[in-house]
């Protein structure tokens, strides 16, 4: 049945990707940073800078840990030698005042530890009365451990607990040097203060072992780093020597040298890049191949013609032919070979519509059966004096309805079919057939010529791509017929077997045209409907 219809409007859903930049057009301003010393210097200075940071992080911390450690190992001795001595002191010669002061004596002189500490008494005021060393005598003691232990309340003092021992570290200020000092004061049985004991010990020791420890982790650090630069320069080398030859591989490409290679070395995302570049080479050196045979094919394809339509012409014009029938032979060329330049020129039009994306369907909603037969007559008449013979079967199809382009869709059929005559020869017959599969619309054009080699096989839709054939062509005509196809959200597949022909394949999606929203049909009768068809 025929349908008449109002064209449908085609709407098409699209998501906003980011728009690629066309040679066309200019590139977005990016800012370029400037990297010292190169990849090398980017990776060393990223890669430092956070190991020096965390060793300088780890040496403080260490440090620091180390010194309190002194700190506290100094501090426990002195408290713990001050206890005992006091606790000694405080049962033998603090009966009165005379035992008190026999006892300072007494004391200073059994002290064992003279050379590590100094031993102190000092008076209510502060003042040394006796020390280990004796040159300290009469000197007021004037540190903050000292006039704490003083300011204590006799009472407190009497009881000789612990906690009230006071403790003082810095710069000595009779001496300048650096100490650690402890004072407990001493109080009698009445609630009288009577001064207290001081024991005296120089940092100086255990700040050299501090600064030792210090050197030594610096050191260490040091060494560390210099393993971390060592490796990191083995790395980056290993790095930079693949990059550094695959930059001058893509300079040889980018100069027209295709086809150049890498040696492929280690197996990661580098040994990738290194094929994703193999792969690149050959694809170009293919391409520039194609692209060459194409204009050494299109120029032989434009000068047959251009040939015979200028001899005719001449020939014409200049009187060289009287018999009328010859005349119109040679009109009859001219015309041919117009219409063949005419297809090529649209041919190539069409192809660079596609490149540039200036591809435009004028979508309506058609039967795609008549267009079909279209094709299949015109190529019909056409073939009928070559000896081939061109069969057509549609199985009682109904419903071939698409939304596309009939016009498009028309010339895919017609460029099928023109390869199937030209490559399939050999055959002697096509065949064309439509059928119906669930929500698609299938059409096979089959060939029984020479076939195309397996090899050849995954090329043939490519652009250029002519293969081993020796027919005439430009090898863009089944790349745009591809594309038309996928622009119908259709697919074209190619099966072959060289020797034994070739089908092609293109399945597009079907529509009701019952229900398909915007379509007015008109069923014509059977008597109009062959009208039609004539």
């Amino acid at each position: 049945m025929k349908y008449r219809k109002k064209p449908a409007h085609h709407k098409t859903a699209s998501r906003a990707t980011p728009k690629a930049v066309s040679p066309g057009e200019s590139a977005p301003e990016v800012r370029v940073q400037h990297s010292i010393g190169g990849l090398k210097g980017r990776w060393l200075i990223n890669s430092l800078s956070f190991v020096i940071i965390i060793l300088a992080a780890v040496v403080i911390a260490v440090s620091m840990a180390v010194s309190s450690s002194y700190y506290n190992e100094v501090h426990t001795q002195l408290t713990t030698r001050m206890e005992n001595l006091v606790a000694a002191f405080r049962t033998s010669w603090m009966q009165n005042a005379e035992d008190y002061y026999y006892g300072i004596e007494k004391t200073i002189s059994d002290f064992d530890m003279r050379e590590q500490i100094e031993l102190q008494f000092v008076d209510a005021r502060g003042s040394i009365v006796m020390s280990t060393s004796g040159l300290n005598a009469g000197i007021r003691a004037a540190t903050g451990d000292v006039e704490r232990a003083l300011a204590t309340p006799p009472e407190q003092a009497v009881t000789g607990d612990r906690s009230l021992m006071q403790t003082w570290s810095g710069e000595d200020p009779s001496t300048g040097e650096r100490v650690m000092s402890v004072t407990m004061p001493l109080a009698n049985s009445r609630g009288r203060l009577l001064g207290g004991v001081r024991m005296v010990t120089s940092m100086a020791i255990a700040e050299r072992q501090t600064m030792i420890f210090v050197l030594a982790a610096v050191a260490l650090s040091l060494l560390f780093l210099a393993l971390v630069v060592l490796s990191n320069r083995y790395f980056i080398k290993s790095i930079l020597e693949p990059v550094t030859k695959i930059n001058v591989i893509a300079k040889e490409i980018a100069a027209g040298r295709y086809g150049m290679r890498l040696q492929k070395v280690y197996d990661d995302e580098i040994g990738e890049l290194c094929d994703s570049i193999n792969h690149m080479s050959d694809e170009i050196a293919r391409t520039e191949r194609m692209k060459n045979d194409f204009i050494s094919s299109v120029s032989h394809e434009l000068r047959t013609p251009l040939t015979a339509i200028d001899g005719w012409s001449e020939t014409l014009i200049t009187g060289g032919v009287a018999d009328p029938e010859e005349v119109m032979q040679g009109l009859e060329i001219i015309r041919k070979e117009s219409r063949r330049l005419t297809r090529m020129v649209e041919e190539m039009l069409d192809f660079a519509r596609i490149e540039s994306d200036r591809m435009k369907l004028d979508v309506e909603t058609f039967d795609l059966e008549m267009e079909l037969y279209e094709a299949v007559y015109m190529y019909e008449n056409l073939l009928a004096g070559s000896g081939m013979k061109l069969t057509y079967e549609t199985d009682g199809v109904d419903n071939c309805f698409i939304s596309g382009d009939r016009h498009r869709m028309k010339q895919v059929f017609l460029n099928i079919i023109d390869n199937a005559a030209k490559y399939g020869k050999s055959g002697g017959r096509i065949e064309v057939s439509l059928k119906r599969e669930g929500e698609f619309v299938k059409v096979c054009v089959r060939d029984y010529g020479v076939g195309i080699p397996e090899a050849e096989l995954p090329f043939v839709k490519e652009k250029f791509y002519k293969g081993s054939s020796k027919e005439r062509g430009s090898g863009i005509g089944l790349a745009v017929t591809d594309e038309i196809v996928k622009l119908h959200g259709g697919t074209l597949t190619i099966e072959s077997k060289q020797g034994e022909g070739t089908a092609v394949t293109v399945s597009v999606p079907a529509i009701d045209v019952h229900t398909a929203l915007g379509v007015e049909t008109t069923i014509l009768a059977p008597t109009e409907e062959k009208n039609q068809h004539e």
